[in-house]
This record gives C-alpha cells, structure tokens and sequence, in this order.
C-alpha cells in the first residue's frame, strides 16, 4: 500500500484506501430505501393536500402514531448530548471515536421529529408560528424552541465532520469556520446538554403534569423520559455503529471503547427500571387513586397495556437488555449487543405509544355512571398514518447510510483484513 510522508510523524501514515464502486448488496439496500421515501413523500402530500382527515386522529384522540414516531425519534437522538458531553466536558477524547456518529443520529432523530411535527399540525403553512408568537406558559412551546437550539447546536457539531470529509476542505475559508467550531465545542456541548436534558424532561412533564388525566399524572414522568432517552440513545449509537461495521467489513471503534457505551447503556437501563418500578408503585399500589385505578381498569379490559407495560417496557425493554450489556460476557459478543440495543430501542418505542395513546383511550369525562355517554377511545393508525412513518424512518436511515459512506464518522476505523487504519487519526492530520 502507497505511503503519505508527514513532516512531524516519526513514522509513514497509511494512505486512504481509493473507494472501490458500490456493491450490489449497497445498491439494494439505497434502492430499498428508495421505496420508503417514496411512500413516505406520497403519504404526506396526501396529507398536506386534503387535510388531517385522512388519518384516524380525531378531537378526542389527536395524538397518535405521528406523535410517537416524534416522542421516539427525540429519544433516539440523546446519544448524541451523552457522548458529546463525554468527549468535551469530560475530556474523555477517546470516545470521539463513536461520538462523531452520535452526533449525526441526533440531528437525524431530531430532523425526524420535526418532520413528524410538520405533518401532525394540520396547519403546516404556520409552522413557524411558535418562533414569532412566544406562550412562556405553555410545555409545547418550551419544548419546541429547545429542538430549534438544540438541532441548530448539533449542525454546528456537524459541519465540521463535513468540511473535513468532503472536497469542500478545499476551501481557506471553510476549513477556518471548522477549525473555529472545533474550538467552540465545548461550549456547543455545554449548551447542547443543558437544552437536551431540558427539552427531555419536558416531553415527560406534558404528560406528567396533567391532573385532568389523571392516568398520565406523574411527578417522575420527566426524569424517566431522560433516562430512557439516554439509554435508548447510546444504545441506538451502539447497534448503527457494529451494524455499519459488520456491512463494511470494518472495526469502526475499538472494543473497549464500545464495551465501555454499552456498559454506560445498562447502567442507564437499570436507573431507568428502578425509577420507574418505584413510580408505578407509587401511584398504583401504595397510594389509591379512584380516577389512576380506573383508568387501569379500562385499559386492561380494552387494550394490551399490562402485557406491553410489565413485557415490552420494563422486562423486554430495560431488565433483559440491562442484562446483556452489564454481563461481561455477552457484552463482548457483537450478536448480543445487537439483540440488547434493538430491545432497549424498541422498549422506549413501545414506552412512548403507551404514553401517548393511554390517556386518550380513557375518556376525559368517564365515570362508572355514564359509561355509555363517553364510550371508551378507539385509534388504529390509517393507511396514510403508517405510510408518513414509514417515509420518516426511510430518510433517517437513508441519510446516515449515506453519512457512513462518505463522511469520517469513524475516524479510527480499521480495516478487518489488513488491520490497518482507513484514515489518518486526528493527531497526525493536524
């Protein structure tokens, strides 16, 4: 292999290996990939055109699975404060080696909530209406200017990655803005962390503050949407990162580094369990609330909440994944790191749609007596519904598969048959 001399490095750099042409295997998957956003971009001009009344939502039950796929994608993109707050808070500079692909699943998953909010408003021509018209007192609204800030922090975090990774270093004056942004990125990440632990606990407070609903109202509710945040957005760092790896016969991080996240991932997930055993027993055992106990009532007689609550959120998505990342073991065995990140994603996944749907199911106004009056809520998603979703979930993959692919997500990533690296480390470049 060609050698680059370097005027400071003691010893020869592997020069970059030429990218070879896309493989069949790529051009099946992009083509693949193809075909959801299409759906996806049918589905949403469907709605745009004729309206919100094409779904199932409806007054009494206007969040659905629009409003999940948000809630999910918000959740999934908290690796990226986590590891950043690693990397230039803590001085932890080796994790900078995974921290680069948090980064860019963070503004994926924030892009994709903010695409999930543009299609649910119904009026989407006023989408900037919260940036002109401040309501101080209202949660949504707090909310909403935390995402602006905090995707506006994670493309400073990313342009950067682009500059360096792309023909565009070319350009003085590009890599001048790159060099600057790297320098201020401990302060990006300062305030990146203090707008995502913000905005995270206000998600759970919309909910949790709601006395009227009395199903939802929970003063834990916002600390518990943080924790299942973190740990579903280290653990979604973590299966993009082995999957990515294994599909370009590359290591893109060293062991020890991914072992270490997913160590950090399982403590999170046991943190998580705790509180959110000691909150339902708060609220459903020790204490007896007459409305938080029928709601209970109407949800295991009319949905699967008990079974998708105690197996999909707290076993299936906390206890057995926890398990997995914590025991040394099965920790270093890539498979069963894949296994407890997709549990733990799909823990929060299922989290966020009991949240969601459970308080609408129950009817605001229900009461023994006048069950008939206000019979209980309904929601299947409609056709359109699953197509948006499926549209959304298309451009998130589609845009970090071609992130792995053209940008230095992994700058130490080394080739698994040669051992050698594939780019220059951050030392010998500058």
């Amino acid at each position: 292999m060609a050698t680059v001399t370097h005027p400071v490095a003691a010893a020869p750099i592997p020069a970059p290996p030429k990218r070879k042409g896309f493989s069949p295997l790529f051009l099946g998957w992009m083509a693949f990939l193809v075909v959801m956003l299409a759906v996806g971009l049918y589905s949403g001009l469907q709605v745009l055109i004729n309206g919100l009344g094409v779904s199932n939502l409806s007054d009494e039950l206007p969040w659905g699975l629009w409003i999940t796929v948000d809630l999910s994608s918000i959740g999934l993109g908290a690796g990226a404060f986590t590891l950043s707050a690693a990397v230039y808070l803590f001085g932890l500079r080796r994790y900078e080696a995974i921290a680069r692909a948090a980064v860019l699943v963070g503004l994926l998953g924030y892009s994709s909530a903010m695409i999930a909010l543009f299609i649910d408003i119904g009026r989407f021509d006023r989408f900037y209406h919260p940036i002109i018209y401040w309501n101080v007192h209202s949660v949504l609204w707090e909310i909403t200017m935390c995402v602006i800030l905090y995707s506006t922090v994670l493309v400073t975090e990313l342009v950067p990655i682009i500059v360096e990774s792309t023909p565009l270093k070319k350009f003085k004056v590009l890599n001048w803005l790159a060099h600057v942004l790297h320098r201020i990125m401990p302060v990006a990440a300062t305030l990146g962390m203090g707008l995502s632990l913000l905005h995270q606990s206000s998600l759970g407070a919309t909910y949790g503050i709601l006395t009227a609903r009395p199903f939802w109202y929970s003063p834990s509710a916002p600390v518990l949407f943080i924790l299942s945040a973190i740990a579903a957005g280290v653990s979604l760092t973590i299966l993009v990162t082995i999957l990515s790896g294994k599909l370009m016969r590359r290591e893109q991080v060293p062991n020890d580094i991914l072992e270490n996240v997913a160590k950090f991932a399982g403590i999170m997930c046991l943190a998580y369990l705790y509180l959110k055993l000691w909150s339902w027993a708060a609220t459903n055992y020790y204490s007896y609330v007459p409305e938080q106990q029928l709601g209970v009532e109407i949800l295991a007689q009319n949905t699967p909440y008990n079974f998708t609550f105690w197996f999909g959120e707290v076993l299936f998505g906390a206890l057995v994944p926890a398990m997995f990342f914590l025991w040394g073991r099965l920790r270093r065995n890539r498979y069963a790191l894949i296994i407890a990140a997709l549990m733990v994603i799909a823990g929060l996944v299922i989290n966020r749609w009991n949240m969601t749907l459970s308080g609408f199911v129950i009817p605001l106004d229900w009461s023994p007596g006048v069950s008939q009056v206000f019979p209980i809520n309904q929601y299947q998603p409609a056709l359109v519904e699953w197509g948006v979703a499926i549209g959304i979930v298309g451009y998130a993959w589609t845009a970090f598969t071609l992130g792995v692919r053209f940008l230095r997500l992994y700058p130490d990533a080394r080739d698994l048959k040669s051992g050698e690296k594939v780019f220059p480390s951050e030392e010998h470049v500058h």
